[in-house]
């Protein structure tokens, strides 16, 4: 039989967040969210500038979130959305575009919040600083109200869902000489506008979207920007197509006293910029030892379908781990399970067979090639197979073919058309498919 309504600490009120918080009440439960901020909407709250600005530009003190004012998304609406509730160009919308800009996103958001009545279970500006495990299984959760100095409660919750994201703690690049290097560092974490580069030589390094989409922010008003790729190849040195002063180098070798960078293709420049599109690290600074996991090299280890820690399952549990992925229907799928296993209607196995599980993980990613940090890397197709388990394990439907064909020509017409895949594309069809799906939503 299922188990009585349990009372549960959700932590954060992102996209991952709200998920877990509409399927953790769905479920029966009564979870209360904990978010540091003043709104709903995570990575997807907008810093200005001002607000952006922090004494230490690589941003590791920093508590926003990583928007930079261009900013569209990368993946059309049509694809993004949560599964029972579209992300269409209604016609309350402001930004009508398929691949609108982070405003759109975040209004979203809200009208997720609002319309299965969420914001009434969450404390705002409100910081988790401390879960602890009691005797019994259950969690000692520590918080703090922003702007009380010095004021802690702590209560106790049968299970603590963590849903803190993973774009706050920047990965730096390690660079030869840096820190005798006179330039400015920063990562891209701390970039909202490209105006304060006015005239000047950026080195922007990294070939993720946030690179390819700064970079050419930056190209309007910088003198040149130099994109250092580790992935290019070590002579790698070749001026950007539509673009007179932008040009693809290999990584950077070293940086001088000088102020000028080495390439690994030889190249020097003086530079006045070094920008760290780098990535993020995982980061739970709220957790300790009795949460019986480790962050190492970025694998959060062990977790059980990249949600449970093996020995603590099923009272601590991780949405929303998982990158290159749809995200929000995995947050759903992810948060439905968890829910589905909290109340006793879907069984965990043994123990030996999660490690088990997550052993066959490890040794798909070593024969891959892939190094530790990617463990939780969904590229290659795995998001579908691994969001069709949870849907099978939940009696939920699997993902819409549509959707899976739709991510597909994205990717493809990102690769033909990376200037305009925005505001270019061939699938058509797949968007009358998903509208006609969204009909029995609306």
């Amino acid at each position: 039989m299922p188990s009585p309504s349990l009372r549960l600490a959700v932590v954060g009120a992102g996209a991952a967040g709200l998920a877990a918080a509409r399927e953790l009440r769905r479920e029966g439960h009564a979870p209360v969210v904990f978010e540091r901020a003043a709104a709903v909407g995570g990575t997807w709250l907008y810093a200005a500038p001002a607000s952006a600005a922090t004494t230490d530009p690589l941003g590791a003190a920093a508590t926003h979130s990583s928007l930079y004012a261009s900013l569209r998304t990368n993946l059309p609406r049509e694809v993004m959305g949560f599964l029972d509730f579209p992300f269409t160009a209604a016609s309350s919308a402001v930004d009508t575009r398929r691949f609108p800009g982070h405003q759109e996103v975040l209004r979203y958001l809200e009208d997720f919040a609002r319309r299965f009545d969420l914001y009434g279970i969450v404390r705002f500006e409100t910081e988790v600083v401390g879960v602890r495990r009691e005797a019994g299984g259950r969690w000692a959760v520590t918080s703090r109200k922003l702007g009380e100095k010095g004021k802690q409660d702590e209560e106790v919750y049968d299970a603590v869902v963590v849903c803190n994201g993973h774009y706050t703690e920047p990965r730096i690049a390690f660079i030869p000489g840096a820190d005798a290097w006179p330039g400015k560092q920063m990562h891209s974490h701390n970039y909202r506008v490209p105006e304060p580069f006015l005239d000047e030589v950026v080195i922007v390094i990294g070939a993720s979207a946030s690179a390819f989409d700064i970079s050419r922010d930056i190209a309007s008003v910088a003198k040149e920007v130099h994109i250092a790729d580790r992935s290019a190849p070590a002579s790698t040195c070749e001026q950007q197509p539509g673009y007179d002063n932008m040009w693809l180098h290999s990584m950077i070798d070293r940086a001088q006293e000088d102020g000028s960078v080495i390439f690994q293709d030889g190249n020097s420049i003086k530079a006045d910029v070094i920008m760290h599109c780098t990535g993020y690290l995982y980061d739970f600074p709220f957790l300790g030892d009795d949460s019986t996991i480790s962050v190492d090299d970025n694998c959060v280890d062990p977790l059980y379908k990249h949600i449970f820690p093996i020995e603590v399952a099923p009272d601590l549990s991780f949405i929303g781990l998982p990158w290159k992925v749809i995200p929000f229907p995995l947050f759903e799928l992810q948060s439905k399970w968890v829910a589905s296993i909290l109340s006793g209607r879907i069984k965990l196995p043994s123990k030996d067979e999660m490690m088990e599980d997550v052993k066959a993980i490890y040794l798909r990613r070593e024969i891959r090639g892939w190094p530790k940090r990617y463990t939780h890397n969904f590229s290659g197709g795995y998001q579908f197979e691994y969001d069709d388990w949870l849907a099978e394990q939940c009696g939920h439907p699997p993902i819409e073919e549509w959707r899976k064909l739709m991510y597909a020509a994205n990717s493809k017409n990102k690769a033909a058309r990376p200037e305009s895949y925005r505001d270019e594309w061939d699938d058509d069809h797949l968007v009358a498919q998903a509208n006609e799906d969204f009909k029995k939503y609306l």
